[in-house]
């Protein structure tokens, strides 16, 4: 029996596995870096060892430290939880090695589905359904799109979608760059591309005694970058053959094998509805409370009584109940590139209830920051149909207040509404055809009255500040202002300004020339009453932000001053850091008076494990060089300066085959860094939770 269990990750997912442990009686370790010093995983253990350094390649990568710490901290048990060293065969066998029960399955299933070319023959044997491999050094146009992927790693790493011929030398010469990067291991394979395919998996969980389940299937079409985004249970529109193809693919993968405890078989299921075998991801999956929640299952106890020898309690699992749907909410600015955020989170509230459950490793007060993953948390619905979970699910996210760096809430929100996700019209093309309009303004209506209510809620602390309400006194005389007053308010994130002018009645409350009516204001909170419909606002302010929520979502500004200061100036051309992170290399030749293009690569940061491209905002000459290699910069920092080559000239855009590029701007407004720092790097879940 486990007693004392580590779990060798962080955030969330530790903060889950201890959920269950507490309920099951069993003492928990967590470990940390010194970035996840004061991390929410870290309170809630009741033990926790620490981890010198901050890269995860010094801390969660470092099998024999988190060993050692499961030693020093009597820990009987490890649970790799998901990413980092979970589908590690060396760090199993370590684990075992110590005494130490490993949570997982057997240290050669492990290795046998690592990988992914060596999984497929494993598959072909077992009569799994694939898609036939293509030899790139004979590929021909007729077999064109081709994918091109990792054979050592997942999370979207090292994969490319080649549709001409032309660059399929180029685009395996990168994939294989990255994938030994990522991996430590540049092999890469080919194989066809299914167009408008859905990513449909089913979870299974096996015993030592020989019985297999395969609990449901999830389908995770909705995905940017290779990485989930939406995932739900079970998968809609499968009919029962389908299904029951599914099923017995996952299990016949399973027995092949030889596997034990939790694990997901994934599948590509092409429009026609045929399915092909992707791979096998040895560990617990991101996604899995949606399979808990139709299931009525907890996965993590189940794994945890399969590592001490127990039997599952049936030889057939349960059949789903209902329908649950999972929203990944991470900080990060879709309408950017995905660029993911950090800073301070200041105030993380998603409104529970029945039907609703919330995984995270945040709380308010928390900071996201630059080393790990910026996913801030998992909200799952269940309801008896999937209308009524994604319904539930959306209102749930549109309410939620999430104050800090930009996050893919309104995203999520307009994806659950969208229509073709409502009729299950799924593949994992979605956000390629719809991206843009999903991440378009708001109605300049809507944000005009919540400018008001930020405008309402400052004057009202205004006037607290003087001592009530009504506009400040001096001696027998009152200034009230002949003119219209003003307020200037910058939308984030994306950077439009706004003027908002209104008269300041004998009450201290502002009158607006737009016609609304403000009914009641207050610091926190502004009543506004519109056409005769009154709707209430709930208004945070953190120095120069002011977070606006209502029961239809929420906005951020920020409120601008009268004057701008001229020394918070950026001189036009500079090319600021996108990110908190470290110089690593710089074009060849590049010093001041060096011509260059629009667009031309000048300075590679590394952050977040991955390379960031800073490119020339347009063609010219280099005129201040402020970067060099193993510098650290903040978010903001000028890196350099080009002086356009003529007046007017228009600025690069990214090149689309490189996502991790930044196309440097060259501002006319004050630059002041913001507390959500913008990168240009993909969520890695296999690597980097």
């Amino acid at each position: 029996m486990i007693s004392t269990l580590l779990v060798a990750n962080r955030g969330e997912i530790a903060c889950r596995i201890f959920r269950t442990c507490r309920e099951l009686g069993i003492s928990t370790v967590a470990v940390y870096s010194d970035a996840d010093a004061d991390a929410l995983h870290v309170r809630e253990a009741d033990t926790a060892v620490r981890l010198p350094g901050a890269a995860p390649a010094d801390t969660y990568l470092r099998g024999d430290l988190v060993v050692a710490a499961a030693l020093a901290a009597g820990a009987d048990a490890v649970h790799p939880g998901y990413g980092f060293l979970s589908e590690n065969a060396g760090f199993a066998r370590s684990v075992e090695d110590a005494g130490l029960l490993w949570v997982g399955p057997p240290v050669k299933a492990i290795e046998l589905m690592a990988s992914k070319t060596r999984a497929k023959e494993l598959m072909a044997a077992a009569e799994v359904p694939l898609l036939a491999p293509v030899d790139p050094g004979n590929a021909t146009t007729a077999d064109l799109p081709l994918l091109l992927k990792a054979a050592a790693g997942g999370g979207g790493r090292g994969m490319r979608i080649v549709r001409e011929l032309a660059a399929l030398e180029a685009e395996l010469t990168a994939a294989s760059a990255e994938a030994a990067s990522a991996f430590g291991d540049g092999e890469v394979f080919a194989e066809p591309y299914v167009e408008r395919g859905r990513h449909v998996e089913v979870q299974v969980m096996a015993d030592a005694q020989g019985t297999v389940w395969a609990l449901s299937t999830r389908d995770c079409s909705l995905q940017r970058r290779h990485q989930k985004v939406i995932e739900e249970a079970p998968a809609p529109g499968l009919d029962d053959t389908l299904r029951r193809t599914l099923h017995h693919a996952a299990v016949a993968a399973a027995q092949a094998v030889g596997y034990r405890g939790a694990g997901t078989v994934e599948f590509l299921v092409s429009a026609e509805g045929r399915p092909y075998f992707l791979e096998m991801n040895t560990r617990l999956q991101v996604e899995h409370p949606v399979t808990e929640a139709v299931s009525g299952l907890d996965l993590v106890a189940l794994q945890l009584r399969i590592a001490e020898g127990a039997a599952l309690p049936a030889t057939a699992p349960p059949p789903p109940a209902g329908h649950a749907v999972e929203a990944r909410l991470y900080a990060e600015d879709p309408a950017r590139d995905w660029q993911p955020q950090t800073g301070a989170l200041l105030t993380l509230d998603v409104p529970g209830g029945p039907g609703i459950r919330l995984d995270t490793g945040y709380t308010g007060g928390d900071t996201v920051g630059v080393h790990y993953d910026p996913m801030l948390a998992k909200v799952i619905a269940h309801a008896p149909t999937r209308t009524e979970a994604v319904r539930l699910l959306a209102r749930t996210l549109e309410r939620a207040r999430i104050h800090g760096p930009v996050t893919n809430r309104e995203l999520l929100v307009r994806s659950l509404r969208h229509p073709d996700f409502a009729a299950a019209r799924l593949d994992t093309g979605f956000y390629d055809r719809h991206l843009a309009a999903l991440t378009t303004s708001a109605a300049p209506g809507d944000e005009e009255a919540r400018r008001l209510a930020a405008t309402a809620a400052a004057l009202a602390a205004a006037s607290a500040a003087h001592g009530g309400p009504g506009p400040a006194r001096f001696g027998a005389w009152r200034n009230l202002a002949s003119q219209p007053q003003t307020r200037r308010y910058r939308s984030e994130p994306d950077g439009t300004e706004h003027e908002i002018a209104y008269r300041t009645g004998r009450d201290g409350t502002p009158a607006p020339a737009s016609g609304e009516r403000v009914l009641t204001a207050r610091p926190d909170a502004v009543t506004l009453e519109t056409g005769g419909v009154t709707r209430h606002f709930t208004v945070t302010a953190h120095g120069d932000r002011v977070y606006v929520d209502t029961a239809t979502g929420s906005h951020t500004f920020t409120a601008l001053p009268r004057f701008t200061d001229p020394a918070a100036r950026t001189e036009p051309g500079s090319l600021l850091a996108p990110m908190p992170g470290t110089v690593v290399r710089l074009a060849d030749g590049l010093a001041p008076g060096a011509a260059v293009e629009a667009g031309q690569p000048l300075i590679w940061l590394e952050a977040m494990k991955m390379e960031h491209r800073i490119l020339a905002p347009a063609s010219g000459t280099l005129t201040a060089l402020h970067a060099a290699p193993g510098l650290q910069v903040e978010v903001g920092a000028l890196l350099a300066v080009v002086q356009d080559a003529a007046p007017g000239a228009q600025d690069a855009a990214p090149d689309p085959a490189h996502p991790t590029d930044v196309t440097a701007p060259a501002p006319s407004r004050a630059a002041a860094p913001s507390h959500a720092a913008s990168h240009a790097s993909a969520h890695q879940e296999e690597t980097t939770p």
